[in-house]
């Protein structure tokens, strides 16, 4: 006898059953309606169409977003028990309802599904903690001089974007060799022009200064070449060229050219000597592999350009389906935040749905995108490499696990917590003499700072430099709310002394939360002068507990020590950054605004024309009124406003 969804039968089920064996069509017609009667499904109603359909939980929470050619087939595939995949039994159990919404086609459900991934966060839906984009490089050749540019997002803009590269900081090192090479412009055209004389970065030579003249239009044209070439990965036809000029020059008697031009040589030659050629055909591709233990999934990006390996990245998943369900997941979450699509992706397997997959990524690409399964050569040896790759880092993740673990354990042991800290939320209050204050909340999970977590919060009606009443309504918003979404905190930190954790008391004592959270405080540690050795001498950090009147120490040096401290120091950086960010936009007011008729839209028009403020109070009436798009009665004001002291 087939199971019932959460694999249970009662008495009367099994005598409903036995009156239907009459017929099979009709006990499986019985099944299938006692079934869908617990999901609160009625399939007769469910159209044939393609489209989304999202299971939902206790407490109204999604659980599970999919897309379906055929929404009635998928969603009787699943009431009748005909998907035998481990993960889905486990999901059944637990949904109480299930919402579909139809599409015109099935790309359009792929879109959609994505959305809905990203807005809900499912739990049974691939979830890659990680949002952090990769930075590219932007080259704009419609603009008069084109420069490069560090950004997040690749747009469908027309400009050409090269990367992605991992570290930001390690790109911005890169583009300082990269500079001295070829001596693009670095800031933005309005800003060049509106300088009555070249940038430092010229007088360093890292600069052409095509904003005064010093380059002409076909030179710089040749540079911003050889650069797109140099970040496609074309080096022999850089090198080439440069050699070329350098041989010309030096026939010319051009010696110090020709000695800038051997060092560009030199200098490209030494940055090839570090990386590694394993693709013959120079083209690009992300080549994608899949390392398996269990329940336990890594997946390794290598991104080839130009034949030659750029960066790696890894992700970490729990993931019970099959790879193909796995990669076509994967391969939506990863490229529809934005970043570079090459013209070739290579994997292990093909994801399900791969020529709905493919068509999705041509789109957003622009171009072309195929996905493939190397059977032999080079290409192969790309997604073993990967495969390899993915595996190392695994191993590397659970050894780390481990550590971490093993910190969380000293933390609880040393803490007395009731319950291992997987979920740690460091709270902290930043103002200035009681003005624009704020609070943050940063999060650790299992030991990791999880920076998708953190949360700012804008304090209102509170007195000015009152922190606990700050602390007090930081803290009662966050808690609300995770009582709705069910996201609590197994631990909740914050900094300050006794003081503090009172208020952090009586906040869970108010929401009936004081048994389901554990409470520390974390006092500063002190600084005093020892007066017979005139030496300064540091206090332990002392961590306060409920219940308990003497403070606890962590030994000095300890990881456990070092992951609190480091969690306390997170949240005080990003509390007095957002702090920082909201005095300088108070402070921060133009002349401009001032003047009666001119807001923001107006103000950004008046100094994108002119460049400054300056050169604004400068200008004539004649010259104001001729502004595009500005009112001539704005213009009149605007002229009044800077020359009321001539009458």
């Amino acid at each position: 006898m087939p199971p019932c969804v959460g694999g249970h039968y009662t008495k009367d089920s099994r005598q409903n059953q036995q009156n239907y064996m009459l017929s099979g069509w009709a006990v499986k017609v019985g099944q299938e309606q006692a079934m869908a009667a617990d999901l609160e499904l009625d399939l007769a109603n469910i159209p044939s169409a393609s489209g989304v359909y999202l299971m939902y939980g206790a407490g109204g929470r999604v659980l599970y977003v999919g897309k379906a050619r055929n929404l009635r087939t998928r969603l009787r595939n699943y009431v009748r028990g005909a998907d035998s995949r481990t993960h889905i039994h486990f999901l059944l159990r637990k949904v109480t309802r299930v919402e579909t919404i139809v599409t015109d086609t099935e790309k359009e459900a792929l879109i959609l599904e994505n959305t809905l991934i990203k807005k809900h966060k499912p739990r049974y839906n691939i979830n890659l903690r990680d949002d952090k984009t990769y930075v590219s490089l932007r080259l704009d050749m419609q603009e008069p001089f084109p420069a490069l540019r560090i950004v997040r997002r690749v747009r469908n803009d027309g400009a050409v974007y090269f990367g992605p590269y991992a570290s930001a900081a390690d790109l911005r090192a890169t583009l300082k060799q990269l500079y001295r090479v070829f001596p693009l412009r670095h800031h933005r055209w309005q800003q060049c022009r509106s300088s009555d004389r070249p940038c430092l970065y010229y007088q360093i030579g890292q600069c052409s200064a095509p904003c005064h003249g010093h380059i002409s239009d076909e030179d710089y044209a040749l540079l911003v070449q050889q650069v797109s070439d140099f970040l496609r990965g074309r080096y022999g036809q850089v090198l080439t060229v440069l050699a070329a000029r350098m041989e010309q020059a030096a026939q010319a008697m051009r010696y110090e050219e020709a000695a800038a031009l051997r060092d560009q040589i030199r200098a490209i030659e030494h940055t090839l000597e570090k990386q590694k050629m394993v693709s013959s055909d120079g083209g690009d591709i992300d080549v994608i592999g899949i390392d398996r233990d269990g329940g336990t999934v890594e997946v390794c990006i290598l991104f080839v350009r130009g034949g030659r390996v750029q960066e790696t990245r890894a992700y970490s998943l729990r993931w019970s389906l099959d790879e193909a369900a796995l990669l076509a997941g994967f391969l939506q979450q990863y490229y529809g935040r934005g970043n570079i699509i090459p013209p070739l992706i290579i994997m292990p397997v093909l994801p399900d749905g791969h020529q709905l997959v493919q068509q999705w990524l041509s789109e957003r690409r622009g171009r072309k995108v195929t996905l493939t399964v190397p059977q032999r050569g080079e290409r192969l040896q790309l997604v073993r490499l990967a495969g390899r790759n993915a595996a190392q880092r695994r191993r590397e993740r659970g050894a780390q696990q481990e550590e971490r673990d093993a910190v969380l354990e000293d933390i609880r042991r040393t803490l007395g917590l009731r319950r291992l800290p997987r979920r740690m939320e460091c709270f902290d209050i930043s103002h200035i003499q009681g003005s624009c204050a704020v609070g943050s909340m940063v999060v650790a999970s299992d030991g990791v700072e999880d920076k998708g977590a953190y949360r700012h919060y804008r304090i209102n009606g509170v007195s000015d430099g009152d922190d606990y009443a700050a602390l007090r309504q930081v803290l009662q918003r966050r808690l609300r709310r995770g009582l709705e979404e069910n996201n609590l905190p197994d631990m909740l930190l914050v900094d300050g002394g006794k003081g503090q954790l009172a208020i952090i008391e009586t906040v869970l004592a108010e929401l009936h939360l004081a048994e389901r959270i554990d409470l520390v405080s974390i006092a500063k540690s002190r600084v005093r002068a020892n007066v017979r050795s005139r030496a300064v001498e540091r206090s332990e950090e002392r961590f306060f507990r409920p219940g308990r009147k003497n403070p606890v120490v962590l030994r000095r040096g300890s990881a456990a020590l070092f992951m609190l401290e480091r969690l306390r120091d997170e949240a005080h950086r990003f509390a007095i950054t957002y702090h920082r960010k909201l005095r300088a936009k108070a402070s921060l007011r133009s002349e401009l605004d001032r003047i009666p008729g001119i807001g923001p839209a107006r103000r950004k028009l008046l100094l994108k024309y002119f460049g400054s403020v300056k050169k604004i109070r400068a200008c004539t009436r004649e010259q104001l009124h001729a502004v595009p798009g500005l009112p001539g009665k704005c213009a009149e004001e605007i002229y009044r406003h800077f020359n009321a002291d001539n009458g």
